[in-house]
């Protein structure tokens, strides 16, 4: 017979493993943008990776608002304004242009030079982040670029 000890770790491993199973089966939520359901974020979409890295594509709360992969989740989304001439770090991935700004869970990267612009949260359990960039390639191409690039 098992100890009240014995037990009582099992129930906690057991409702800790719940807990976790339906946190992976829960949509993401992910925020809109004024132009996500425009034509040019219609095409980044049918772009978006099915994987990133090791990560899967999860199920997202609005399809058109973006797309998530693995836990805690990478989150792209199309249809951000575009940057204007910038003193943060710009670096190329792939011939495609990316701002990236220090988040205090992670960073954020958005497309530099195209116009609207695709951003993408790397949470920093990931690091290093811009390791995952080259998947939001096809993505981003898909974006009409502007006057600004990388220097």
């Amino acid at each position: 017979m098992p100890t009240r000890s014995r037990r009582t770790t099992a129930v906690a491993l057991g409702a800790t493993a719940v807990v976790m199973l339906s946190g992976c089966s829960s949509a993401v939520e992910i925020a809109p943008t004024s132009l996500s359901h425009g034509e040019v974020c219609r095409d980044v979409a049918s772009a978006w990776p099915e994987k990133v890295g090791t990560h899967a594509r999860r199920e997202v709360s609005d399809a058109s608002a973006g797309a998530a992969y693995g836990d805690p989740p990478i989150i792209a989304r199309c249809g951000v304004p575009a940057l204007g001439p910038t003193t943060d770090d710009c670096i190329e991935v792939d011939g495609i242009g990316w701002v990236a700004q220090k988040l205090s869970d992670g960073t954020r990267f958005t497309t530099f030079g195209r116009d609207p612009a695709v951003e993408v949260l790397i949470p920093r359990d990931y690091a290093p982040e811009p390791l995952l960039l080259p998947a939001f390639t096809k993505a981003a191409e898909k974006l009409p670029k502007n006057t600004l690039a990388c220097r």
